[in-house]
């Protein structure tokens, strides 16, 4: 989210680029976890904030989440030569979370916890195999153990599944040990 520059939306589609960013002028170096880069969908609502954000943004700012008072020290700090590219573009943005969290009477909660909804969200309505890769995690176990969550709602859609299935008959009389259902006697063996 630090390193998400104006490049990386595409308006036209809808959509941003998670990609590594170089040594480009402006930009810090940074590259994604999983150094794969990606596209990521985005909703016609976050578009337009996406769009009221660029018309307030920073002149010559290329990164979209950056206040004006970090993005002049950094370039105040590279004019100086004591700004190491390698360095974090870390701005406050948990403090400015806290804050608007405190004001709003919200839970604590961090960025990586929106990250983790955002995941379980997707995966109730998509593949998997397309969570992971909007995740970015190159190994879809990473995505099943550390992101997705039982929702009160999952089990409540468990427990319809396990009534229909179930009907009356307590047992499958194919899984069970014994060929007739429970409760009934077994028929007596012949000597």
């Amino acid at each position: 989210m630090m390193h998400l520059t104006w490049a990386d939306v595409d308006f036209l589609e809808n959509r941003i680029r998670i990609v590594r960013k170089g040594d480009a002028g402006a930009q810090c170096e940074w590259e994604p976890k999983d150094h794969e880069g990606r596209l990521l969908p985005v909703p016609g609502d976050v578009m337009r904030l996406l769009t009221q954000f660029q018309a307030e943004a920073a002149e010559g700012c290329p990164y979209v989440f950056m206040p004006r008072w970090r993005w002049d020290y950094i370039q105040r700090a590279r004019k100086a030569r004591r700004w190491n590219d390698r360095r974090s573009l870390v701005n406050n943005l948990g403090r400015r979370l806290a804050t608007l969290r405190k004001t709003a009477g919200v839970a604590k909660f961090t960025y990586h916890d929106l990250r983790r909804s955002c995941i379980t969200n997707w995966e109730r309505h998509l593949p998997i195999h397309v969570v992971r890769k909007l995740a970015g995690h190159s190994d879809i176990k990473t995505t099943q153990e550390y992101y997705l969550s039982v929702q009160e709602d999952d089990l409540e859609k468990a427990r319809h599944v396990q009534s229909e299935i179930l009907g009356d008959v307590l047992t499958d009389p194919l899984l069970t040990h014994f060929r007739p259902l429970l409760g009934s006697r077994p028929e007596p063996k012949e000597s």
